[in-house]
């Protein structure tokens, strides 16, 4: 866990950044043109060291920001992001970054976030001229880190950094952040008749769980959950937490049964709740804990901790420090050994998942297997194979840049797009829709990348030798439609849900094309149509019986990219 203090964090900030946050230059917007950014409080149309002093200062009393230190948005003629402006609000302080009326410390944690991404909430003004218009910036030399599958290399630029799209899971029932600062809190708990074989320190759990990345650790890519989401988030995570070692006061069986877990819990909570301020582990400012995990012995034994999370589950909703317990995750996946705990790192991660929003892709009704995807081509972590998240989890989880989904135009004809390499920060996808692509992608389409077997993949080869493995290209068909039961979202078509069809043998969330145990990746040369099974679209009594009309041709490989063509059949 981190140090939570703000004053040391300023400084490592302060001494860690050398550049400043650029105002993002962008067109107009139906009228719109940009002049600056939420967090400006110089007015220098930076976002910067100086605006978090300035910000820091006010909230510990030691300065008031006036007019000649920020400035007020008017909602008659302002506006933030170029939305239309909101009359019932007269004025909006831009230092009150996450817009609720008071300026505080989340308007801190948000304006460091802003920093570290280098990017500010664009600020806009209405105008009758329509043409691009430019703010003032600054340009700086930053240095980014790109993983390829040979090595890791470092390059200097002179750039602002891309903007990564919203995150559709936000608007699900996940209560941890899957961008930016998300925190995590760790109860390792055993039972006065259940004990640890190994038993390891908080610190050493801390290492384990939030360490750097280790490329040379015998549990790589699992060396720590954070280095695994960070990579696979092309660093738009930053996953961060404590661990607490407790040993509950009665034996195991007092706490089995209960399948919400609430006791335990509520226990957990209870003894460190004087000792411990867990107002920190909110990462987006929402007053809700980000997540929970409590993990228990393995000799707990899998009937009543088999690794699952869930919201928290008590009739009356636990308040700790004033805030919400958010997703409670409850497993007996244990660290091994000093050296091992690739299965402690991996089967979290995959629940953490959960926290995030992403239901399992693994089949609950399925007749032959419970596996959801199959072949060389069906792995992602939310199935049941320890490896990265498909293309499908990262669009959905808001790890794209917006230039890296790229969006198949039946209109404008024959089309060829570079993939490149899913594991590397360059990786993208191409989404062919079916008819009209709903916002947030909550509609049917096809998903494309070029996926490989390095990094967070790299797995696969060690425990997943007796499939036929390799890269190439893979096709994933979605249907993202979600249904809402009272503010509640959901994916619609998740296996599990009541509106899942045909056993899940109709229409699904997500499912690999030619979903059989071979090779199912595509490579030069390769078409893909109609004639292959599962390249439909869905009926409405949920068959796959519906001719897209279309073909993908499988170009060259060019190193880390691969070409496709998109053509009408």
């Amino acid at each position: 866990m981190k140090n939570k203090s703000f004053k040391k964090k300023f400084i490592s900030l302060s001494m860690a950044l050398s550049v400043s946050v650029c105002a993002i230059t962008i067109p107009a917007i139906a009228g719109w043109e940009q002049i600056g950014c939420m967090g400006d409080l110089n007015n220098d149309t930076e976002v910067n060291i100086a605006d978090l002093l300035l910000l820091s200062k006010h909230i510990l009393n030691k300065l008031s920001l006036t007019s000649e230190n920020s400035y007020h948005i008017d909602y008659n003629y302002y506006s933030v992001n170029g939305s239309d402006p909101d009359n019932s609000l007269e004025y909006l302080h831009t230092a009150d970054i996450n817009q609720d009326g008071k300026i505080d410390v989340f308007d801190l944690v948000m304006m460091r976030k802003y920093v570290i991404n280098q990017w500010g909430e664009p600020v806009y003004r209405w105008s009758d001229d329509t043409e691009t218009s430019t703010s003032s910036t600054s340009t700086a030399t930053t240095t980014t880190t790109s993983t390829s599958s040979v090595q890791e290399t470092t390059t200097s630029t002179t750039a602002v950094m891309s903007e990564f799209v919203e995150a559709p899971v936000k608007d699900l029932y996940g209560s941890m952040p899957s961008q930016d600062d998300a925190e995590l809190v760790i109860f390792y708990v055993d039972f006065p008749d259940c004990k640890y074989q190994y038993d390891p320190s908080a610190e050493e759990i801390e290492k384990i769980a939030f360490g750097d990345k280790n490329t040379e650790d015998k549990n790589y890519p699992f060396e720590s959950m954070s280095a695994f989401y960070n990579r696979s988030s092309k660093g738009n995570m930053k996953l961060d937490g404590k661990v607490f070692r407790y040993t509950t006061k009665e034996n195991k069986s007092a706490y089995e049964g209960d399948i919400y877990h609430v006791n335990l819990i509520n226990e957990v909570y209870q003894a460190f709740e004087n000792s411990e301020d867990f107002t920190q582990f909110d990462g987006n400012g929402d007053k809700i804990i980000d997540a929970t995990l409590i993990s228990v012995p393995t000799d707990a034994g899998a009937d009543n901790w088999w690794p699952a999370a869930g919201q928290y589950g008590g009739s009356n909703g636990l308040k700790v420090d004033g805030m919400s317990v958010g997703h409670v995750i409850v497993g007996n996946a244990q660290i091994e050994s000093k050296t091992d705990y690739k299965n402690f790192n991996s089967s979290y991660l995959h629940e953490i998942g959960h926290c995030m929003g992403l239901p399992d892709f693994y089949l609950y009704n399925g007749e032959k297997d419970f596996e959801g995807m199959h072949g060389s081509a069906g792995y992602d972590l939310m199935d049941e194979a320890d490896s990265d998240f498909s293309a499908v989890s990262k669009l959905m989880l808001g790890w794209f840049k917006k230039e890296q989904i790229e969006i198949y135009d039946r209109s404008a004809g024959t089309q060829t797009f570079t993939l490149t390499n899913a594991q590397t920060d360059d990786g993208n996808c191409v989404i062919i829709p079916y008819g009209k692509l709903e916002g947030n992608y909550y509609s049917e389409y096809f998903i494309v990348e070029y996926t490989t077997l390095d990094v967070n993949n790299s797995n696969i080869k060690k425990d997943f030798w007796w499939k036929p493995t390799g890269s190439g290209i893979r096709v994933i068909h979605v249907n993202g439609e979600i249904s809402d039961n009272a503010g509640w979202k959901y994916w619609k078509y998740a296996s599990g849900q009541n509106e899942a069809t045909n056993n899940d043998a109709g229409k699904r969330f997500v499912r690999i094309i030619d979903d059989t145990d071979t090779d199912n990746l595509y490579r030069t040369g390769d078409v893909i149509d109609s004639s292959i099974s599962g390249f439909n679209w869905y009926d409405e009594n949920g068959e796959q019986s519906v001719d897209p009309e279309i073909k993908i041709t499988v170009g060259e490989q060019d190193g880390d990219n691969y070409t496709i063509t998109i053509s009408e059949k």
